[in-house]
């Protein structure tokens, strides 16, 4: 089992008991661990105690960030001003394909794609020649996720490359290290999707590391304050995970909700995210 797998089973162990506020002791026996091995393996993931982690994700705590910065641009700039950490200095920058070849599936497009292991599970990431058209989670079944991945692009030469996601997924780690040898990387994406989808996207790319939206300001950002739930739908669909932040949107109430490759991912990048800021 491997680091983010035990992770993963802590975090969501705490926050299901939250209100007993279970001890170091009863959360390494939950994930078969001592005390000790369980804190350190923790840790060296995030950087903090399990305890401090989770206060970042009390239902208070985000509800409260919602209403601190309602406008994404200006969270931006509070970010950019405040933080230590340089991955406010992350450039993405994204591309939608030709209507030709939305309506192909990718007719005459190579695609590289592979497996990697990221800080947060098991990275599937498929790259042409144009940009990062998806990211995703494998959670031990590669071959669904790369069957899911071939029916969006069922017209495309797909060559498997791990080399290939291993390079992206390094530089995507690399932005939380406090001590970065080289500038900040930057990502270039190709998306396929319709207008509106697109421009949900966008607008995700916005949200700022370590700081969290509604779907409800979401679509005011997306100018339409009244369609959160399409704005909900296209967050769904977002093909490009982690650099398209979909996670960082959350419920209104202050819960984390759903996510495609799961809540307890999403809570632990948004609690990861908040650590590092």
């Amino acid at each position: 089992m491997d680091q983010f797998q035990k992770v993963t089973e802590a975090i969501q162990f705490m926050t299901d008991n939250y209100r007993h506020q279970p001890s170091l002791m009863d959360v390494a026996r939950e994930v078969h661990q001592s005390e000790y091995h369980f804190q350190r393996v923790f840790s060296e993931w995030v950087g903090i105690s399990p305890k401090k982690f989770l206060k970042y994700l009390t239902v208070e705590s985000l509800k409260s960030d919602l209403k601190s910065v309602p406008d994404l641009h200006v969270a931006a700039e509070m970010v950019g001003m405040s933080s230590p950490s340089r991955i406010h200095e992350l450039f993405v920058t994204m591309e939608a394909v030709t209507p030709a070849q939305y309506k192909s599936g990718g007719d005459r497009l190579l695609i590289e794609y592979g497996f990697a292991p990221s800080l947060f599970g098991d990275c599937f990431v498929a790259v042409t020649d144009r940009g990062i058209c998806a990211i995703s989670f494998a959670d031990g079944n590669r071959e669904a996720v790369l069957g899911e991945f071939q029916a969006k692009w069922p017209a495309a030469e797909l060559i498997q490359q791990d080399d290939v996601a291993m390079d992206v997924v390094e530089k995507m780690n690399s932005l939380f290290d406090p001590n970065p040898k080289v500038k900040a990387p930057t990502f270039h994406l190709l998306v396929k999707g319709t207008p509106f989808q697109v421009k949900v996207w966008e607008a995700l790319l916005k949200i700022p590391s370590g700081m969290v939206t509604s779907y409800q300001q979401l679509a005011s950002a997306v100018g339409n304050s009244s369609a959160s739930r399409a704005v909900g739908s296209a967050v769904g669909k977002n093909p490009i995970s982690w650099l398209i932040p979909c996670h960082r949107v959350i419920r209104q109430e202050g819960i984390i909700g759903n996510y495609h490759w799961g809540s307890t991912r999403k809570t632990a990048m948004i609690g990861f995210e908040k650590s590092k800021i």
